[in-house]
């Protein structure tokens, strides 16, 4: 088969054309770059000199290639140049008009046959077109920076592109050693429709002063395994990039959780746009710098002393109760395992010695830590034996009668200062408080399943909660070697109310047919650098465990963009739960 467009010319070489520029010449190709005027074009060289100095450096390519590869590349100032393209690709600055303009211009200057390109992120590529009297032969060709590392790229046809221009594009960025998804012309297309909703959703999570941007960013890495937290992410793309992607889903969408956040006006306003001027939600350095300044006081300066915990009591058998224990006892606490009965506490310490042993087997652990650790946990079918424990961790079943009435249990039992702490994930703990007569001394500890491997602790501290038990779980979090973030009593916390109406969004754009599953995993692992994909987690989390939460956050905000997705609904209505019945949003029983 013949490769694709032999001749490629790229119209604007900013970082992202001129990344655009050197990943086609490197496949071979001739590329005729032209820029807005001689100094632009001159830097424009300069710069791609520069990167693949660096890229001989690091040894991506040898200096012969590197030689090879400029002689590949003109960089000139005059638009007609692009005549001699098969392909044009345009990267100019987000600004609809302009690209109108110039897509005009490439329409009069370019043979027929030749295919316009436009990298636009958020803008519509059906309006870029209609510049044209060829809009069968246009397409959006969205590369992802940095281009050399990146290996997604969206294809973006619009109503009109015709079929095998869509193909010889897709063709062409396999032939690039990119991954071509396949996109409608719908502001956002698949990666930063999902993205911008959640990054924007974080963007107003701080603004409302519900956790600090230290605790929001560090809860999405560490609780989901992202490279980034949404708000130094934010930092890194631009403050006003983001707000103009926001501002073009929002005029197409119409759903509120696109407005973009007040805060990201007042700082676009402000001219605080990110790591590019040196401030954004943090500061920097420098402009362009990547090094953060550390904040100054902090929420730990006015705290007060913690009470003192020596002996702690988790009540529950499962999973969950049994890595909590796990954790307590690995740092050197003494822990009451309270079940049902004496059986189910014997056989949930019969798994903890399990998972220690594997941990030993890995050489994670010594013999004598595994004994150590074992030693150190006491099974009861008792909960009167909790009766001196200085905190008390509640990991049963997920259901708020039954929390209530172990709280109530616990409330009879317990010694005048213990601290009482939830493990729920999306249930209110002032529930679960308001079940005691000692309200002040109830506190959310989310741990993250496994809570032996996962280092994040969600800290929900009530309305009611008083100063010194917070403090007192912040301390004990980090003697465990867990990392805690505070947040307040609302649903989701930190991480479940980011993450699931992304994976929301994710079933609503599969349902309305505009990618495919396998599509849209690729593409968010591909261009955000996700561990999985948003159906592949919704597999494995479970789709009635995701659907109660989508409910729970839809009752508790009454916000009509977090009602659960239709589709969700009738999968788990079908039994299909995801890979715990070998069927979800993927067949897992034929794999």
């Amino acid at each position: 088969m013949e490769r694709p467009f032999s001749t490629v010319a790229v119209i604007g070489l900013g970082t992202m054309g001129a990344g655009v520029a050197v990943a086609v010449a490197r496949s071979g190709r001739r590329v005729i770059g032209v820029e807005a005027n001689g100094d632009s074009a001159a830097r424009a060289l300069a710069r791609i000199a520069e990167t693949t100095a660096h890229d001989v450096e690091r040894g991506r390519i040898t200096a012969e290639e590197r030689g090879a590869l400029l002689a590949r590349i003109t960089v000139g100032d005059r638009l007609d140049a692009a005549a001699a393209a098969d392909l044009v690709i345009e990267e100019v600055p987000e600004q609809l008009e302009l690209k109108r303009e110039i897509f005009a211009e490439l329409d009069r200057i370019c043979p027929p046959e030749t295919v316009l390109a436009t990298g636009t992120t958020a803008l519509s590529v059906t309006r870029i077109a209609a510049a044209t009297a060829r809009p069968e032969r246009v397409l959006g060709l969205h590369f992802f920076n940095p281009v050399p590392v990146m290996k997604l790229v969206e294809v973006v046809r619009t109503v009109l592109t015709a079929p095998p221009v869509a193909e010889a594009a897709a063709a062409f960025a396999r032939d690039l050693g990119k991954e071509p998804v396949a996109a409608g012309d719908r502001a956002g297309f698949v990666v930063n429709g999902l993205l911008f909703a959640y990054l924007n959703q974080a963007a107003a999570m701080f603004e409302s002063k519900y956790a600090t941007r230290e605790d929001i960013d560090a809860a999405m890495r560490l609780g989901c395994g992202l490279p980034m937290g949404p708000l130094a992410l934010l930092d890194l793309i631009g403050i006003d990039t983001a707000r103009t992607v926001l501002e073009a889903m929002y005029e197409q969408s119409k759903d509120r959780l696109h407005a973009p956040a007040p805060i990201l006006g007042q700082l676009v306003s402000a001219g605080l746009l990110g790591r590019k001027t040196g401030r954004g939600f943090y500061t920097y350095e420098a402009p362009g710098s990547a090094k953060v300044v550390p904040g100054t006081g902090g929420a730990a300066a006015g705290r007060p002393a913690g009470r003192e915990v020596r002996s702690i009591g988790v009540c529950g058998s499962g999973t969950m109760a049994t890595g909590i224990v796990e954790v307590f006892a690995k740092a050197g606490y003494g822990v009451l395992l309270a079940a049902r009965s004496q059986e189910k506490a014997d056989r949930a310490k019969a798994q903890l010695a399990k998972s220690l042993e594997r941990s030993v087997a890995k050489g994670r652990l010594t013999g004598e830590q595994r004994d150590a650790a074992l030693a150190l946990v006491t099974p009861t079918g008792a909960y009167t034996d909790l009766a001196e424990a200085d905190l008390v961790v509640e990991a049963v079943a997920e259901d708020l009668a039954v929390k209530r009435e172990l709280f109530a249990t616990l409330d009879k039992i317990c010694r005048p200062g213990a601290v009482l702490a939830t493990t729920t994930s999306s249930l209110p703990v002032i529930s679960c408080a308001a079940a005691t007569s000692r309200p002040q001394d109830v506190i959310g500890m989310h741990f993250f399943n496994p809570a032996p491997a996962m280092k994040l602790v969600e800290v929900v501290s009530t309305v009611l909660t008083a100063p010194d038990v917070t403090a007192t779980v912040l301390d004990l979090c980090t003697k465990v070697r867990k990392h805690p973030v505070e947040c307040g009593d609302r649903a989701g916390f930190i991480v479940n109310a980011l993450l699931f109406p992304y994976l929301n969004d994710a079933v609503r754009m599969l349902q309305e047919h505009y990618a495919t599953v396998d599509d849209i995993d690729t593409a968010m692992k591909l261009g955000c650098g996700y561990p999985m994909g948003p159906f592949e987690l919704l597999d494995v989390v479970g789709l009635d465990v995701s659907l109660t939460i989508e409910q729970v956050l839809h009752q508790e905000f009454r916000e009509p963009g977090l009602a659960a997705a239709p589709l969700l609904e009738h999968l788990v209505a079908a039994g299909c739960l995801g890979r715990k019945t070998g069927r979800g949003f993927r067949d897992h029983a034929r794999r």
